[in-house]
């Protein structure tokens, strides 16, 4: 195991951005692969709930009014 801790970052809008290697599974345990990231190593997850890729973020926050 790494002594480099995953560094999760909250952006505007609630998105997570996830640094660093990560296992997602879903509520069966199986795996879930993320879309592919423009940041190697990254993984966004929706934090507004619009996403049509959740719980992947799509970046639906850009098209939608704050605070919805």
């Amino acid at each position: 195991m790494s002594d480099t801790p995953v560094r999760v970052r909250i952006k505007p809008h609630g998105t997570l951005v996830v640094e660093g290697a990560l296992e997602i599974v879903d509520n069966d345990g199986n795996v879930v692969v993320p879309p592919p990231a423009k940041t190697p190593g990254t993984t966004k997850f929706c934090g507004c709930g619009h996403s049509k890729t959740w719980p992947f973020c799509d970046a639906s926050h850009k098209e939608t009014p704050r605070g919805t």
